[in-house]
């Protein structure tokens, strides 16, 4: 059994599990996952048996535990030192950590008005200003890291990074609502969405929903 555990909300919907799951996924390191099922009533009361923040994801790793997406990415990018899960170039590592903090910090009315769904191909809503102003500024990083990094790989950086499993979660948006993309966008979504882990997690997902 392996020492790492990463706690996970339902695979359907838990978009903050997503990312250090697909970040382990790219390690190679082994871990156990536990899935907790969300909306429920018990469902706080479950997490935290694990979580001190009452939240998940969190890794377990003998006596330490660690609550936060982009710190359990981090952590796991120390522990799988052999695998580089960021950039090697300086420059290209610090904006690939500046855009990962400003995804897990920000684009509210994104995450209020196209919820994760893994699971449905749903129609585009009618969305506020805030909503298309977080996926333009979203298209045109993507864009941008493309153009001036991009060039090694099909991902933000041309190889797979952290980066990508900070925006995997907004991939899986634009595709169940079949967001509207400029090629360069389009053409990351599809690649997000080919890779294996991703397919691994989104046949998981189904599966627990009864979809399989």
């Amino acid at each position: 059994m392996a020492n790492i555990v990463l706690v996970v909300g339902t695979k359907r919907w838990s978009s903050w599990s997503l990312r250090p799951w697909l970040a382990l996924k790219q390690s190679g390191l082994a871990f156990d996952e536990l899935v907790i099922d969300l909306r429920r009533a018990d469902t706080r009361e479950k997490i935290l048996i694990h979580s001190p923040s009452g939240k998940v994801p969190v890794l377990k790793n003998g006596p330490l535990t660690v609550w936060d997406s982009l710190a359990i990415c981090e952590y796991v990018a120390e522990l799988a030192c052999a695998v580089p899960l960021w950039p090697e170039n300086k420059g290209a590592r610090a904006v690939a950590r500046s855009i990962s903090a400003e995804m897990h910090s920000g684009f509210p009315a994104l995450r209020e008005h196209l919820s994760m769904d893994v699971c449905q191909r749903l129609p585009l809503p009618e969305l506020p200003d805030a909503a298309r102003a977080d996926i333009t500024r979203i298209s045109a990083l993507w864009n941008e890291c493309r153009s001036h990094f991009g060039a090694g790989g099909p991902f933000l950086f041309g190889r797979w990074s952290i980066a990508d499993a900070m925006f995997a979660p907004v991939a899986t948006r634009f595709d169940t609502y079949g967001v509207p993309l400029d090629a360069v966008s389009a053409a990351y979504v599809e690649e997000v969405m080919a890779q294996p882990a991703m397919r691994e997690w989104i046949a998981a997902a189904r599966r627990d929903a009864g979809l399989a």
